[in-house]
């Protein structure tokens, strides 16, 4: 009696491991089913201003090599995740569109106006997109996936310069046949200059204030108004240098220029008077103009309505037929990690019967590596036994 009781007199204490504050599996899904062993996850990020794919490339090259020697044969080595090959991939497609986007502008100068005029347009698109690319450097920007979707997003605008200086400088030809385009040059390029001009300063004052968005979505954003603005800017300074003397050089001559223009006229003509006669009719134009007026307002409440009904979603990012998606878990408080990591277990069983899922990864009381949907969301600071996700990885959209 009095004489204190320790732990040891009424049990036997042993330095055992230390509670589990996360846990993190690994299944790789084969025939509709999947058996999760636990994981490290090594998350690696390139420098700013490297290239992603070689960075990859070289990472996974590495690992190769350290097979053989450091890493044991009995530990597996799976990569969850590779977006250099996404940016890759992602980038050679939006070079394609680029690419697809300048030819079908020339083929729309072609038919109307003539393959000379179509080379010249095309020449002016090629410089002004290098030029773009050029300053866009310059400027400190990298080619990614951002500053190619400025280059295809103003791609339109960039044309437009060219393509009104050429045009007008086909028109005083036909206007003015006895004149040598010495002559015409000119007269033409200054009698669209002030409006294109003004409408090139209008789209960048419309673009800019975006390049001062701050936060987090600033540096993403910035590069679209800056590489677009500037891309105006030098597809202005192109198409009044530049278009006119290659217009000089390469136009057709008078003679063959009105021929051009007059079997396009006489194949064109009867389809816009079809067209526009019911329009203009002395008789019955007021009517087709008052109906078309209204038509024109009714589609743009239509259109108006299409985010307020929902049939259209509004959202700043478009949506991308990604290979991956998280499943986010959020437990009762205070709930053990081994319960949440069970509950992940079973959840991953049910996506492991999808044919499309190739694999995924069971993060209990710890967040999943960063992506960008994580860093919006500040996954980061999900750090609770009671929280856990699932990273899913699908196959090829290829193949799904």
């Amino acid at each position: 009696q009095g004489n204190p009781i320790f732990i040891k007199d009424v049990a036997k204490v042993v330095e055992g491991p230390v509670q589990n504050q996360r846990l993190v599996w690994h299944a790789q899904a084969n025939d509709q089913s999947a058996s999760e062993h636990p994981a490290v996850t090594i998350a690696i990020t390139k420098k700013p201003g490297e290239n992603a794919v070689d960075v990859s490339d070289r990472v996974l090259e590495q690992l190769n090599s350290l097979k053989s020697s450091l890493i044991p044969k009995d530990i597996e080595i799976a990569v969850a995740r590779n977006y250099g090959e996404t940016a890759n991939e992602k980038a050679n497609k939006l070079i394609q569109k680029l690419i697809f986007a300048t030819l079908s502008v020339v083929a729309l100068i072609f038919f109307p106006l003539g393959r000379r005029e179509a080379v010249i347009v095309g020449s002016a698109v090629v410089l002004t997109l290098a030029a773009t690319l050029f300053a866009s450097w310059a400027w400190g920007f990298t080619i990614n996936r951002v500053s190619l979707f400025a280059l295809i997003f103003s791609i339109g605008i960039l044309v437009d310069d060219a393509i009104v200086v050429v045009e007008n400088i086909h028109r005083h030809q036909l206007l003015f046949p006895h004149k040598s385009l010495r002559e015409i040059i000119p007269g033409a390029v200054d009698e669209v200059g002030g409006p294109t001009i003004l409408a090139t300063l209008t789209v960048i004052a419309a673009l800019l204030p975006m390049a001062f968005i701050s936060g987090l979505m600033g540096p993403y954003m910035s590069p679209i108004p800056i590489n677009s603005s500037m891309g105006m800017l030098l597809s202005l300074a192109i198409a009044f240098m530049i278009t006119p003397w290659m217009a000089r050089i390469w136009l057709a001559p008078h003679s063959e220029q009105q021929k051009n223009h007059f079997n396009l006229a006489l194949w064109i003509s009867p389809k816009f008077k079809k067209i526009f006669n019911p329009l203009l009719s002395d008789q019955t134009g007021k009517r087709n103009r008052r109906l078309l007026g209204i038509g024109v307002i009714g589609a743009i409440l239509i259109s108006l309505a299409l985010p307020v009904t929902g049939l259209v979603v509004l959202k700043m990012l478009p949506f991308d037929n990604k290979s991956e998606f998280q499943v986010i878990l959020d437990m009762p408080p205070n709930t053990r990690v081994e319960k949440t990591s069970d509950v992940l277990k079973e959840m991953g069983a049910a996506l492991a019967k999808v044919p499309e899922v190739s694999s995924y990864q069971i993060y209990a009381g710890t967040a999943a590596p960063i992506n960008f949907n994580g860093l919006v969301r500040q996954y980061y600071f999900r750090q609770s036994p009671a929280l856990g996700d699932i990273q899913v990885n699908l196959v090829d959209k290829h193949h799904r």
